[in-house]
């Protein structure tokens, strides 16, 4: 399936010129009277024409409202990284983690191995994995899964997309 928006304006441009062209040439042969094989075949040329021109008009609204929604779903993804932020924020605050516990929260949420910490922070594992222990210590967790679920719960709570609930 084509995703550039870029490919799909092409597309529709091209559509678009292919049924102009078309119309035009319609429109001829019916001031010349130059029909195919009569008025039938005339008919069916308008038919097609009047087609291609609805197909092109429907697809250019559709491309339009899909485009918009692409945009709309960023923003709110967007909100939901600023919300997931401040999220943290306010749990690090109520928690009382230090600059180096934050940081490794962070890097422990994001799924990062200890020895992935280590060589990150530039420190030793052994303190990342008293840090990562303090960090569970002040949260109230016994590990990693149970930090990370805290997150997702709240992000659970409230539908991202507006009008929608639960998994529809």
């Amino acid at each position: 399936m084509l995703r550039s928006p870029t490919t799909l304006w092409v597309l529709l441009v091209f559509q678009g010129a292919c049924t102009c062209f078309f119309v035009y040439d319609a429109v001829l042969d019916a001031r010349q009277g130059a029909a195919m094989d009569g008025p039938i075949a005339q008919m069916l040329e308008n038919m097609i024409a009047g087609a291609l021109v609805v197909g092109t008009v429907i697809t250019g609204l559709s491309l339009r409202h899909v485009l918009g929604r692409q945009k709309r779903l960023e923003q709110q993804l967007d909100l939901a990284s600023g919300a997931f932020e401040q999220v943290l924020q306010e749990h690090f605050d109520d928690w009382g983690l230090t600059p180096s516990e934050r940081d490794v929260a962070r890097l422990a949420i994001k799924g990062l191995s200890i020895a992935e910490m280590a060589d990150l922070r530039g420190s030793k594992e052994g303190t990342i994995k008293a840090q990562s222990a303090a960090v569970y210590r002040k949260a109230g967790v016994s590990g990693r899964l149970q930090l990370l679920s805290l997150f997702i719960e709240e992000l659970m709570a409230e539908p991202i997309i507006a009008g929608r609930s639960g998994g529809t």
